[in-house]
């Protein structure tokens, strides 16, 4: 029986900050769509087998566009009212998989993400693997905290600034949201939810100063020039 891990490319919010009709994910950038390059990255690192693209039912069009340049290699999840909701459809769309043991890690990533590289989403997978549980980050020296008066009290001492994909074991990874969502959960984050819900032991892997996520339109105007390069 071949083990295998299973990546989660997230594409089913709107994305209305950018300031697009269209779903910010489906938007033009360096001749691709955004959601294309990440699908890209994802497919290039050998230790992945599964690929799981999360797209809103209104978008089903613009998706089978971008899956068009991978037949057959990319399963569709239709997603939910919340990146959380979501995320559990696709782990319920692989739990046969997570629970026979043929995937034995998932890596949950923001569409809007579009400057991920191989190289990281490979390091997270092996940290993910040896651990249990890996997310990139950036040091966050300019973090402080706020005294109860509002002021400022001090900078924090190793915070980082999160990003995707994260990484968890497939197994305990589903438990813990089967458990959220009987309990009424909501986190902000896959690694949220896992610290409220799993003792996995969660490792920091060294993110990407490039893997920005797109919010606002100057953002896109970045990722152009970025990923033109």
């Amino acid at each position: 029986m071949e083990t295998t891990a299973a990546g989660v490319v997230l594409a089913s919010g709107a994305g209305t900050r950018v300031g697009a009709a269209l779903n910010k994910v489906y938007l033009p950038v360096a001749g691709r769509r955004v959601v294309a390059w990440s699908l890209a990255a994802f497919a290039a690192v050998a230790g992945l087998g599964v690929l799981v693209l999360v797209i809103r039912p209104e978008d089903e069009a613009l998706a089978g566009e971008v899956l068009a340049a991978h037949p057959g290699k990319i399963e569709v999840v239709t997603g939910g009212a919340t990146r959380q909701a979501s995320e559990l459809n696709a782990l319920r769309h692989l739990a046969p998989r997570i629970e026979a043991g043929t995937v034995d890690a998932v890596l949950i990533h923001d569409a809007a993400r579009p400057l991920v590289t191989p190289a990281l989403i490979a390091d997270v997978l092996a940290q993910t693997r040896e651990h249990g549980g890996a997310v990139p980050g950036l040091a966050a020296d300019d973090v402080v905290s706020m005294a109860a008066d509002g002021s400022v009290a001090a900078r924090l001492p190793g915070a980082i600034r999160v990003q995707t994909p994260q990484g968890f074991r497939a197994q305990p990874l589903l438990a813990a949201y089967e458990q959220a969502a009987a309990e009424g959960f909501l986190g902000t984050d896959t690694a949220s939810c896992m610290e409220r819900f799993s003792g996995l032991p969660v490792r920091w892997v060294p993110g990407g100063v490039e893997n920005m996520k797109i919010t606002y339109p100057h953002d896109l105007a970045v990722a152009e020039r970025l990923l033109a390069r």
